[in-house]
């Protein structure tokens, strides 16, 4: 390859192709390729690596602290659970829809392995997505109240494909935190999907929002397009380790 080539590739930024020109030219003469099979060729494998770094970029925006996948969950240490119907809506077009899901019960049972998972399925989909812990969620657009970045950060979050907000109500907030948190709620309501986990049933969730209007709000608005899983029976699956003697 000439430098003038190279550099006319980098203008184009088709780095896959310059890295891989050799390459290419080798497989052409060992296939015996046509100048437009060969052509075609480059385009799939361009493609394919386009599509794969915008998947690998997605993953590292996402912010995802325990890459979990929906085949390594152990359903069968968790008989309570509706495999089945976490499955059909695993496959289903609830992105399509912009409907949430919610998993509710105890500590340990699985809900933010199986929120984790539909995230990182959403996204090898072509989504965006983003986790985010509930105190650390409602702590941003506080103190984006102070620098009068509140809008700029509901906007970020309002816009993401999917977001993932883990363990709703582990904390107590201020009223201005539930009702930035309210505002987020509506902004994706019926545009986006949400998923939310968390350790307390909907009859507990005033006991941290401290306002019940606000809270009947809240829940009339993601129950109203959502699908709601209650793990209140469901066991804990969580592996305790053991302490060296």
């Amino acid at each position: 390859m000439t430098e003038e080539l190279a550099d006319k590739l980098k203008y184009l930024r088709l780095g896959g192709l310059l890295a891989h020109w050799d390459e290419y030219l080798k497989y052409g003469a060992e296939k015996r390729l046509s100048h437009g099979s060969l052509l075609t060729h480059i385009v799939q494998e361009e493609h394919r690596m386009r599509k794969e770094n915008a998947r690998k970029q997605l993953l590292r925006c996402a912010r995802i602290e325990e890459m979990r996948v929906i085949e390594t969950f152990p359903f069968e240490k968790q008989p309570k659970l509706d495999k089945k119907r976490v499955m059909a809506l695993y496959d289903s077009s609830y992105l399509a829809k912009a409907q949430d899901i919610l998993w509710l019960g105890g500590t340990g049972v699985g809900k933010s392995g199986l929120a984790t998972s539909f995230l990182v399925h959403a996204i090898h989909q072509g989504h965006s997505g983003r986790f985010v812990r509930f105190p650390v969620l409602v702590a941003e657009l506080y103190r984006s109240i102070a620098d009068h970045t509140q809008a700029k950060v509901l906007k970020s979050y309002a816009n993401v494909g999917v977001l993932l907000v883990d363990e709703l109500g582990i904390c107590d907030v201020e009223p201005v935190q539930a009702g930035h948190f309210f505002t987020l709620m509506q902004m994706r309501h019926k545009k986006r999907s949400t998923l939310i986990t968390s350790n307390l049933g909907f009859g507990e969730w005033k006991g941290f929002l401290k306002n019940d209007h606000l809270t009947a709000a809240l829940i009339d608005r993601l129950t109203e397009t959502s699908h709601v899983f209650n793990l209140k029976d469901c066991k804990t699956i969580r592996e305790k380790l053991k302490q060296d003697e």
